[in-house]
Order: structure tokens, then C-alpha cells, then sequence
């Protein structure tokens, strides 16, 4: 009698599904073994905007899981780009699967509602990944306007990728870049390629302080980061035009648990240019702290 081996679901392979909690319908895809670890997508962005080999390399030793924003993808209800919203969007599914304790990680704006999750659940988190994204309260370093001349196109070029998310003046960037890319393109049942652009629009127009992204002007998650005993991993490219690293930097000596690391010639996606430098780093990170 032979025995059918069914193989195990990749980033690509993996398939939709579906919870419903409080009068929407929020899609996830999860694979890997491990503990859990759940990761919130940038602006504009949906489930399928992740490149899969780094989504691949974690859950090697983690269960990965991957949603989309109420409103956005291939979730129901109304779209919202604000922290609280998404924190709730986090809190509801992480409840919703019974999963008991995550890791939370984030990218770009997906990093607030990372960090405004651990900061409202503490119990429910054991550590924060903050990718390509920045802390609550005020920028050491302005973002480029490039950033929301570029971001807000209906669709993004190839040359415009470069500028969003890689480093276009190295050669050796958008050569990853293209490799990232092409990885990304490869699944092929989509559903939105990017977030239409009016609700990216609704976002900005949400910060009234353009020096400020991610405004805490209470301190509120200022200070619970001053004091967790949560460990925080905050990865950057050197040339993030949006998020710039010296946000980062500036809390090196106040936030205790605090750990940052910089990509060199690399712009906001670093885990797309070195996905398996990422995931190496982020298991040694969840490992040792």
C-alpha cells in the first residue's frame, strides 16, 4: 500500500480563508510550524505583497500568518488606515484562531499596528518585529516628499518600486529588487495588486502633523515602550525615504528592549532585498532575547 504525501503549504501555495468576527469577514493565509508569528502589510499593500521566500524562510521555524486589513483584499467591512483599527483587525483574528501568544511583526504602517497591539495586549505578545517602519511620536529625520509623489500612483512601475521600497541609485539593490519581484509575481489568483489610491489618500490626510506619522502626543505608547519587558526588533534600510533609521537610533538608550539593525544600500522593504539575512535575523532575535 503506498503512501500519498500531501506537501506542506508555502507562501505561495497556502490558501485563503476566512473568519468572521464582529460583522466582517477577515481573510488570512497561515503555513509553517512553530509558534505563531503574524505579520501586518504596509500601506497600499495586501496579503499577496510579501515576497514568499521571505515568508518561506520564517516559517521553517514559526506558523505563519498573513491577513489583510478590514475593507482591503480580500476582507470585508470598512477600510481604515487608523492605529487603533488596525490594532483591532490584529486582535480580533489572533483571538478568532485561538492563538494564545504571537510574535507581532509589522511592515511600514503595518509596524503601528504591530506596536499598538503589544502596547493594548501585552499578555498576548512575546516579541515585536518592526520592519521598515518607525516608533510613536515625532521623526529625528523628515521623510522625502518622493515618498507620496511616488506612493499615491494608481500603479506602481518597476522604476517605481525601486524608489519605494529599494535603493535606486545602487545597481545591486534593483538587481534584488527584480529578483524580489519576480517572486511576488508568482502567484498568480491576486486580488488587488495595490490598495486603490483614494484610500491611501484618506490615510494621509488622517496625519494633520506631516512631522509626525505616528502621533502619540500623550506619550501613551511612547512610554509603555520605555518600560516593556517585550523585546522589539527594529529592522531599516540605511536610505528609507519614508521611515527614516535615525528615528530609531534617537532610542537606543530609552527604550530598554530595544534592538535595531541596519541594511546597507537598501531602501523600505529590506526583507525583500535580503530575505534570507531577515529571517536569519529575526529567528536569532526571537531565540536569544
Amino acid at each position: 500500500m503506498s503512501t500519498v504525501l500531501t506537501k506542506a503549504p508555502t507562501a505561495l501555495t497556502a490558501p485563503n480563508q476566512i473568519v468572521e468576527v464582529d460583522g466582517r469577514d477577515l481573510a488570512y493565509r497561515t503555513f509553517g510550524t512553530g509558534p505563531n508569528l503574524v505579520l501586518c502589510v504596509r500601506l497600499r499593500g495586501t496579503m499577496d505583497m510579501w515576497d514568499p521566500l521571505f515568508l518561506d524562510l520564517l516559517a521553517e521555524n514559526y506558523t505563519v500568518t498573513v491577513f489583510d486589513y478590514s475593507g482591503l483584499g480580500y476582507s470585508t467591512g470598512t477600510p481604515s488606515y487608523g492605529k487603533a483599527e488596525m490594532a483591532k483587525d490584529v486582535n480580533d483574528l489572533v483571538d478568532a484562531l485561538g492563538f494564545d501568544k504571537v510574535i507581532i511583526g509589522g511592515w511600514s504602517l503595518g509596524g503601528f499596528a504591530a506596536m499598538v497591539f503589544a502596547a493594548m495586549y501585552p499578555e498576548k505578545v512575546s516579541h515585536v518585529l518592526a520592519i521598515a517602519t518607525m516608533p510613536p511620536g515625532l521623526m529625528a529625520k523628515p521623510f522625502e516628499q518622493l515618498f507620496f509623489e511616488t506612493a499615491g500612483k494608481p500603479e506602481y512601475s518597476t522604476e517605481d518600486e525601486y524608489i519605494l521600497f529599494f535603493e535606486p541609485n545602487s545597481e545591486r539593490s534593483k538587481r534584488l529588487a527584480d529578483e524580489s519581484l519576480a517572486r511576488i509575481a508568482a502567484r498568480v489568483e491576486v486580488k488587488d495588486r495595490h490598495t486603490p489610491s483614494e484610500v491611501f489618500m484618506t490615510s494621509v490626510a488622517a496625519s494633520s502633523d506631516p512631522t509626525s506619522p505616528f502621533p502619540d502626543p500623550d506619550g501613551t505608547y511612547g512610554d509603555f515602550y520605555k518600560t516593556t519587558t517585550i523585546p522589539v526588533l527594529a529592522l531599516s534600510g540605511d536610505h528609507d525615504i519614508i521611515f527614516p533609521v535615525e528615528s530609531w537610533y534617537a532610542l537606543n538608550d530609552i527604550w530598554p528592549t530595544l534592538f535595531v539593525v541596519t541594511f546597507p544600500e537598501s531602501g523600505h522593504g529590506p526583507q525583500h532585498q535580503y530575505p534570507a539575512m531577515a529571517a536569519e535575523m529575526i529567528n536569532s532575535f526571537i531565540t536569544h532575547s
